[in-house]
């Protein structure tokens, strides 16, 4: 009976174990990290490497759809960049959007994004009384 016992017990925490591990290295590869324009742009050591950066579309963002491509200023709080996307551009791309965009800076510090990714507020607010 003790041994029934304690083979139920190891078994039962090696299946723990298994969940719990594949839990966290699954959560951490999940996990995505960027930067704010502000961050982005005050890090030297940021220009020039791949990286992720948050910010709002600023005025004036220009998208082509059929040459599949935007620009636009991503605006932080106290600072600015021009990105230059390359890509299908997404439905919610608008002005005022936030946005996350994957890439890196050219010589002419330009922001040269290969990924574009909108936040969709809309898609967590409750609807309307209309909706």
């Amino acid at each position: 009976m003790r041994k029934a016992r304690l083979k139920l017990v190891v078994g039962v925490g090696a299946i723990a174990a298994a969940l719990l591990y594949l839990g966290v290295t699954g959560a951490r590869d999940g996990w995505v990290y960027y930067l704010s324009v502000d961050e982005y742009a005050s890090r030297p050591e940021t220009q020039g490497a791949r990286s992720r950066v948050h910010g709002t579309v600023g005025p004036g963002a220009t998208a082509d759809p059929i040459a599949f491509g935007a620009r636009f200023d991503l605006r932080g709080q106290a600072r600015v960049i021009r990105v230059e996307y390359r890509g299908a551009v997404p439905d919610l791309f608008a002005e005022g959007r936030e946005v996350v965009v994957e890439g890196t800076t050219d010589e002419a510090g330009t922001f040269v994004a290969d990924v574009l990714l909108t936040k969709c507020g809309s898609k967590y607010e409750p609807a309307g009384a209309g909706g």
